[in-house]
């Protein structure tokens, strides 16, 4: 399932040094990833000097705040260059269990799919995780419009975990995703619906704890109003009213 494929652990890391080497470890314990890049955030805790003391990982630095989406944005460009067959996107905070990591390595090396998501909606495991019923509540009515809009049957479009192929994140990353905050993750699903490609989903366990990173309430407010926005651009294009570089990309 594995072989010949180069499997790339992805961490987008901003202010996790209290988390870092849990999931560090976690990875390792998986005995499948061949390399890990950390791409750092300009945080300002520890987590630059804690993430270049660890073996097999390959650390960039942002000297200023890109946001999320441009940390991405970086971690795939840094998997590709570095000949990645299979990148899974990990967040450094711990609050998704790195023991999934041989499951949505599998589904992609076997060439099943080509996207998998970890979903904390599958096996009903986000309010026992601990999320906030208010962030549950969004999360399910924000879903529910863009499956309509995007004519999907996704669990959840919010979930930080993912896993890709190499011939899928050629096609769908660079600037046809123009956002580099938390939108990024909606605009790329939406990218790669567009293009046709089949999104998998396993279910995931997840933890939210004060280390978790997580965005308050008015920037959770800007983000699902850009979610709906996005997939009200993905209908319109659909139905040939507009054209989209969002959707018309490569």
């Amino acid at each position: 399932m594995y072989k010949g494929k180069k499997i790339v652990v992805v961490m987008p890391a901003y202010n996790a040094a209290k988390t870092l080497r849990k999931t560090y470890d976690e990875i390792i314990e998986q005995q499948i990833v061949d390399k890990i890049i950390l791409v750092d955030d300009a945080s300002n805790d520890e987590t630059l000097s804690i993430a270049y003391s660890l073996p097999f990982t390959e650390v960039f630095v942002h000297d200023k705040n890109t946001g999320y989406g441009g940390n991405q944005k970086t971690c795939y460009k840094k998997a590709l260059e570095c000949g990645a067959d299979i990148v899974i996107m990990v967040h450094p905070d711990y609050q998704y269990t790195p023991k999934l990591i041989p499951a949505m390595a599998t589904m992609i090396g076997n060439g099943l799919y080509h996207c998998v998501l970890g979903s904390r909606i599958l096996g009903g495991y986000a309010l026992k995780g601990g999320m906030p019923v208010w962030k549950y509540i969004a999360n399910r009515f924000l879903t529910f419009v863009e499956n309509v809009l995007l004519g999907a049957k996704l669990s959840e479009y919010h979930t930080g975990y993912r896993a890709f192929s190499r011939e899928l994140l050629e096609k769908v990353t660079g600037d046809n995703n123009k956002s580099d905050d938390f939108l990024f993750d909606n605009q790329m699903l939406a990218q790669i619906i567009w293009q046709g490609w089949t999104i998998a989903e396993v279910s995931c366990p997840t933890n939210y704890f004060a280390e978790s990173s997580s965005i308050n309430l008015s920037r959770s407010i800007k983000y699902g109003f850009g979610c709906l926005w996005t997939a009200l651009l993905f209908r319109l294009a659909k139905m040939k009213l507009i054209r989209s570089n969002l959707f018309c990309g490569d």
